[in-house]
């Protein structure tokens, strides 16, 4: 279809099932029409209205338990959500890969020069660039596009918008060239692989798996090349309680050493004892070097350590309380995933700078108002952004408007639980 004709579809309400499918409920579909007007317009302005286009979607992520401990090849709990990153794409001849992001510089890749460079580390043009070179040497076709995107996975939330804008490009480019045949753990390690190599940024597989995967989602990474991948059985709508992500503010850009200490001291453990990462070592075996550690290790290595092994349990319990219907257990599990974060990750606030503390400020207040009627804890890499609360529908209104008296208006979201990942839209 050509662009002008998927505004027709829209605005007719041709397209308005499509759009259900991927943002659940009537309201959301209203509210995304003029978004994707806007984005389409913008396409036409940029590109012209005589090609046929697709239109991709990709979600942000929640972080549901499992907190640092992918990149150890351990167990997380996640899901998808319904703040996404969206692209409206069509086929060039040129070989020349051109993404106008909203609010951004264009970023142009030709697709004949597809090595990392380390001049682009920190940019968008290096995933661009990595999530050609990961699907050309998977041994699946790419060429030139045109493409426009927006997002509204807000950035530095814990949210992963820069895994849904890699995830975006890995499926615009699967259904653009290969007919959508690209598996969706293929496009996540092909995210990955883009931020990893090309971006610079030392990262797991969570972000990417749980937004190119979509729904709720436990995935065991023991074995990284074919990680386990089970959707969990549970209707969040009906538990009584609204998933809330709160942004404290302060952004995520200047923290990669501080993730990136998170995984290299957790592996230096691992590699004290002989292997690789902390899940090829039983934790009984862990516990019994700990003495034999001290001094070859940091303290804090080993609280990571502690925190990794006490952590993968923790998404095990969450699970199952989920697929039970048991909602106080898995509120108990996640409380008990925040207190870890908190004491032995140590990943709420950033040593760099320990008198700013907005995240332990959020925690503070989310006890006060939910007590152990809620749950609350860090959300994703930490050390800034946000935190992650589930809150009885009863509190909701009490929860948002006090949170939003000390972070802002517009600080808390609301959100609910999308049931597909990356995807072809309409």
């Amino acid at each position: 279809m050509k662009p002008s004709e998927y505004i027709s579809a829209i605005q007719s309400g041709a397209a308005n099932e499509q759009l259900r499918a991927v943002y659940v409920t009537d309201y959301a579909v209203e509210v995304q029409k003029p978004r994707y007007i806007r984005l389409i317009n913008e396409f036409i302005r940029l590109f012209g209205d005589d090609r046929d286009v697709i239109i991709t979607s990709a979600p942000g992520r929640t972080e549901v338990c499992g907190n640092h401990t992918d990149h150890n090849n351990g167990r997380v709990l996640a899901a998808s959500v319904n703040l996404d990153a969206v692209a409206v794409a069509a086929k060039n001849d040129e070989g020349i890969v051109r993404v106008k992001s909203d609010g951004h510089a264009m970023n142009v890749v030709d697709v004949n020069e597809l090595l990392p460079d380390e001049s682009e580390f920190g940019r968008s043009t290096a995933m661009v660039r990595g999530v050609c070179a990961k699907i050309q040497g998977l041994g699946y076709k790419i060429g030139g596009l045109d493409c426009v995107t927006a997002s509204d996975v807000i950035g530095g939330s814990g949210l992963s918008s820069s895994a849904a804008f890699e995830v975006l490009l890995g499926s615009t480019l699967s259904y653009l060239y290969n007919d959508g045949v690209i598996g969706a753990v293929e496009i996540a390690k092909t995210a990955q692989y883009a931020e990893n190599v090309f971006f610079g940024k030392p990262c797991g597989l969570l972000d990417q798996m749980a937004s190119s995967v979509g729904t709720f989602v436990t995935i065991d990474f023991e074995s990284t090349e074919n990680p386990k991948i089970k959707k969990v059985d549970f209707d969040f709508s009906k538990s009584g309680h609204s998933l809330c992500i709160v942004d404290t503010g302060g952004s995520h850009s200047d923290l990669t050493d501080d993730y990136a200490a998170v995984r290299a001291e957790m592996e230096s453990v691992a590699n004290a004892l002989g292997a690789d990462v902390l899940r090829q070592i039983d934790y009984s075996d862990f516990k019994a070097a700990v003495p034999s550690l001290l001094g070859r290790v940091s303290d804090r290595a080993l609280l990571r350590a502690y925190h990794f092994y006490r952590e993968n349990v923790r998404v095990e319990k969450a699970v199952a309380a989920l697929e039970n219907g048991n909602f106080d257990e898995f509120k108990r599990v996640i409380n008990e995933s925040g207190r870890s974060s908190y004491m032995f990750n140590q990943n709420v606030f950033t040593p760099k700078n320990p008198a700013e503390q907005k995240l332990s400020l959020a925690l503070c207040i989310s006890e006060e108002v939910l007590g152990v009627n809620g749950a609350y804890r860090v959300h994703g890499g930490g050390f800034a952004g946000t935190i992650q609360a589930f809150v009885p529908n009863e509190l909701l209104e009490q929860y948002k408007t006090e949170m939003e008296s000390v972070f802002g208006k517009g600080s808390c979201h609301v959100l609910i639980i999308r049931p597909v990942g990356g995807t072809r839209v309409m």
